[in-house]
């Protein structure tokens, strides 16, 4: 929702606490400086997963000097873990940096992204199956509903549960492995090229006149 980021930062500010922001699923899928520079929102610390290694077995956390030389050695906080710096997960975290360094590499991702998700509402309507989908940056979200907008828990109550779940299956049996949870976000990568995104919608059709 507009504003919650930034209630967050004046709360913890107010109150002296430590805000994180959890970028395991954002970080460099909504912009290269994850939903802090997209939002416009510094946190004091950040956590990130397995996109810094592209997609090797690595997690990160990084923010302010302040709070980070609390970490040893400079500080008294001990940190370490089995593949820290593997350097198998590193060379490959930063080639994946410099690829989506590249100029128009967002600008591109999320021109995809967007047409996958206009695609999925223009089959909803189609075949008479309420659909609602939206993106920021690569992740996006698909809910059947014939709700505007999913804004909160209530909002989710109205979303056909079962029916996703069908349409899991059908979308499996036309080759589309979507994530089986209702409620999971999905991404689209530079990997996937507008015939994926044609083909995935393809699917989309299909599926929905089975379990229509």
């Amino acid at each position: 929702l507009p504003g919650f980021l930034e209630a967050l930062r004046a709360n913890c500010d107010h109150h002296g606490a430590l805000l994180i922001f959890d970028e395991v699923m954002t970080g460099f899928r909504v912009a290269i400086g994850g939903a802090q520079q997209r939002f416009g929102v510094t946190p004091d610390l950040s956590t990130f997963g397995k996109v810094i290694g592209g997609g090797m077995p690595v997690g990160a956390f990084g923010g302010k000097q302040q709070w980070m030389d609390l970490i040893a050695p400079v500080g008294p906080v001990y940190q370490a873990g089995t593949l820290s710096g593997n350097p198998v997960a590193m060379a490959a975290g930063l080639k994946t940096l410099e690829i989506v360094s590249r100029p128009g590499f967002y600008e591109q991702l999320e021109q995809r992204t967007a047409q996958l998700v206009s695609g999925l509402e223009a089959c909803g309507r189609a075949a008479s199956v309420p659909i609602m989908a939206r993106n920021v940056g690569s992740m996006f979200g698909l809910f059947l509903t014939d709700h505007s907008e999913i804004n909160g828990f209530e909002d989710l109550q109205h979303c056909d549960v079962q029916g996703f779940g069908k349409f899991f299956h059908a979308m499996l049996d036309h080759g589309v492995y979507l994530a089986p949870s209702a409620y999971e976000a999905g991404f689209v990568s530079a990997a996937h090229t507008e015939h994926d995104i044609e083909s995935t919608l393809e699917a989309v059709k299909q599926a929905l006149t089975a379990i229509r």
